[in-house]
């Protein structure tokens, strides 16, 4: 066969369909579409007059009206901008993807640089096709002398184009909705799909039910405005009230005047804000109006902790507004919601090409015309444009952050808690983010006193030089002597470890004998503090992280050290009466003679444990890891004596029993079984007592 070429064809049947179905996820935004595509026309005509091209009639204010039918089963959309020629309707609705925005940029791109248009693509308009059988187009241009076009189509391929009656500037779009969408011709689905998209559009957009009663509203007559409908003057009487006086007579008193008002056809109330709080400079706000667009936006009560208003020109154009909320719940309970806007048009929810990872978990509106959305406005093409916002983003965040920290360290203070989740999960998604802010991570220790990590490291070696200042002078000679040879051997440094509680209440044995020992430590009860901390060690070799159960540290412990024998023997004792062949455990002799026994667990063990819950492997046994709790006995309490010098004894079992379970209790919850026994056990010890 010969080599033939030629070039590809597309049949419109069967493209038509395709993008009638597919083009957009979401049904509902064919609203989106068509009253973004009149905004553009009122967009259009506003330029057209500041360039003296047009000039508006005589109490001209532009907007887009909805009018649902639930009788006739239509949806009318109708905007009085810039209208269409039966020309310009040839061009811009019968040849898909010919996008009238982009042509009219084109045209007068070097006599005006204000580019607020919405659409790009020129596919908005088929969008209606998804829930409509038929849609007719009434339009009239601004040109002078231009004829009214009506334009009609039955979601086929083939269309009517005739001369229409329309009378006045502007564009009405009717659909004729298919059996399966008359939900749209209910006026309270429309509301709720025009305050989802349309909130915050740049236009004044009202709704409105087709023959529905006229509904009227009576205000002061000084309110009234020249476009007011008046039905009638109302004169009501002033108010008096008897009264009695200083002196007890009784007398008439008026309490409200005299007043003049008037009855008018009810004014209609537009579902935009057509100049959002995001738009405004910053220094243009007040915080009650923060406050107030919080929970009109998010529908959250409780005040936001603080905000941070996002403004930029260059290089690219983005506004915005993020919340940092009040936080009840753990980290992983927490759900926030960026809201992504382009040119005020709702996009989505929770972008995370633009929005960084961490920041999800903030509320929020950002606003950005220059990011590059694919044909249904729904989601982002891939562009290295997209990263630069997200970087852009996130380096605001952390510049607001660090500000305040160094500006207003009492509030940030304040804060920290509820926000610490957000910073944390920040410093292990973004290594950007983790260097600026770093140095404003903030720790709280036992006294409740707030550290950074610089702090908390000179802390530490303030408490470790004393203590070591105090081995010092019980030195002997003979240990100096060997000093001066391990003075010419490199060591490796020693790192710095940063003890740290989880659980004040269930720890609060161990966090009494750091404070008796002098110790502190820091408090990180939320779940994203394993995984933070692990990424501090990486980041600083020098530093160590331990919880204060992981081990018992040099200043808890007393003078001397535990008989080997007796330790032995105690092992094998509560081996044999807890039935754990494998139980390790110490002896020791403790400062505090008033806590009888601990548990301890290494840190590698509990991280261990830690990412096995993290990743559903409850089920296994920690065990197999090589790591187990480890039973500390204080040799200097009376139980534990009782038990070296009573082994034999029929109270032995109870006292073991009792002691492992009363020193887990201060190490970690005990399971439903184990409880169960516990509270029993503890039941039948009181009833010894009355013997």
């Amino acid at each position: 066969m010969a080599v033939k070429h030629g070039s590809l064809s597309i049949n419109s049947e069967n493209i038509f369909p395709i993008i009638k179905k597919w083009l957009y996820s979401d049904h509902d935004i064919f609203v989106r579409e068509l009253v973004s595509n009149g905004c553009d026309a009122i967009t259009k005509l506003k330029k057209l007059e500041v360039m003296g091209e047009y000039t508006f009639p005589e109490g001209y204010k532009p907007e887009i009206q909805v009018i649902v039918d639930p009788d006739g089963k239509t949806l009318k959309f109708i905007d009085n901008g810039i209208g269409m020629t039966a020309d310009e309707v040839e061009n811009y609705i019968t040849q898909i993807a010919f996008s009238g925005a982009t042509q009219f940029l084109e045209k007068y791109k070097d006599k005006t640089t204000d580019d607020q248009m919405i659409g790009h693509f020129g596919l908005g308009f088929y969008s209606a096709f998804m829930v409509a059988d038929e849609v007719h187009i009434d339009t009239l241009s601004y040109t002078e002398g231009a004829t009214p076009v009506h334009w009609s189509c039955d979601g086929g391929t083939e269309y009517d184009i005739q001369e229409g009656n329309k009378t006045t500037v502007g564009t009405e779009i009717t659909l004729f909705l298919n059996e399966d969408c008359l939900e749209f011709a209910n006026e309270y689905r429309m509301r709720e799909v025009l305050e989802k998209y349309c909130s915050f559009m740049p236009v004044n957009i009202y709704l409105s039910k087709a023959n529905a009663p006229q509904e009227y509203e009576t205000i002061d007559e000084s309110e009234l405005k020249d476009d007011d409908v008046v039905v009638e003057h109302i004169h009501e009487d002033a108010k008096t009230e008897e009264k009695e006086n200083e002196n007890g007579e009784k007398e008439v008193v008026e309490i409200s005047p005299a007043r003049e008002k008037v009855k008018i056809n009810k004014r209609p109330v537009s579902l935009s804000d057509t100049n959002p709080l995001w738009m405004k400079h910053p220094n243009e706000c007040t915080d009650e109006e923060y406050k107030d667009f919080y929970r009109k936006v998010f529908m959250d009560y409780k005040e936001p902790l603080f905000w941070i208003h996002l403004n930029m020109d260059y290089p690219f154009n983005l506004k915005g507004i993020l919340y940092f909320p009040k936080i009840n719940t753990e980290y992983d309970s927490i759900e926030g919601t960026i809201k992504l806007y382009n040119n005020q048009v709702f996009i989505a929810d929770n972008i995370k090409e633009v929005i960084p990872e961490f920041l999800l978990l903030l509320k929020g509106v950002i606003d950005c015309p220059d990011l590059p959305l694919n044909v249904s406005r729904s989601a982002l093409q891939n562009d290295g444009f997209v990263k630069k916002i997200s970087e852009y983003i996130s380096k605001k965040v952390a510049d607001k952050l660090t500000g305040m920290c160094k500006t207003d360290r009492e509030s940030y203070e304040k804060y920290w808690d509820d926000i610490s989740p957000f910073i944390k999960y920040g410093c292990i998604k973004d290594t950007k983010f983790a260097e600026k802010i770093g140095d404003y991570v903030l720790f709280k220790n036992l006294d409740g006193k707030y550290l950074t990590l610089k702090d908390c490291i000179e802390e530490n070696k303030k408490t470790t030089e004393t203590a070591e200042e105090a081995a010092d002078q019980t030195e002997s000679k003979e240990a100096d002597a060997t000093a001066d040879t391990d003075k010419a051997e490199e060591k490796e440094p020693e790192k710095t470890t940063i003890f740290y509680v989880t659980d004040e209440i269930q720890q609060s044995q161990y966090i009494n004998m750091f404070k008796e020992a002098g110790k502190d430590a820091v408090i990180l009860k939320h779940n994203i503090d394993s995984p933070f901390i692990s990424s501090l060690e990486q980041k600083h070799q020098d530093v160590q992280f331990k919880r204060i159960d992981a081990d018992l540290t040099e200043e808890m412990k007393g003078e001397g050290t535990a008989d080997e024998a007796t330790a032995k023997e105690l092992t094998e004792l509560f081996r044999k009466n807890l039935n754990k062949d494998k139980l390790e455990v110490h002896v020791e002799n403790l400062k505090n003679e008033n806590v009888s026994a601990m548990v301890t667990l290494s840190e590698e063990s509990r991280r261990m444990q830690d990412m096995m819950k993290m990743y559903g492997m409850g089920g296994m046994d920690p065990n197999m890891f090589g790591g187990q709790e480890t039973l500390v006995l204080n040799a200097n309490h009376p139980l534990v004596k009782y038990l070296a010098e009573n082994k034999d004894s029929d109270k032995a079992p109870v006292i073991c029993e009792q002691l492992y379970d009363l020193a887990m209790l201060s190490h970690k919850q005990l399971s439903p079984d184990e409880m169960t026994k516990f509270v029993q056990r503890s039941n039948d010890v009181l009833m010894m007592l009355t013997k």
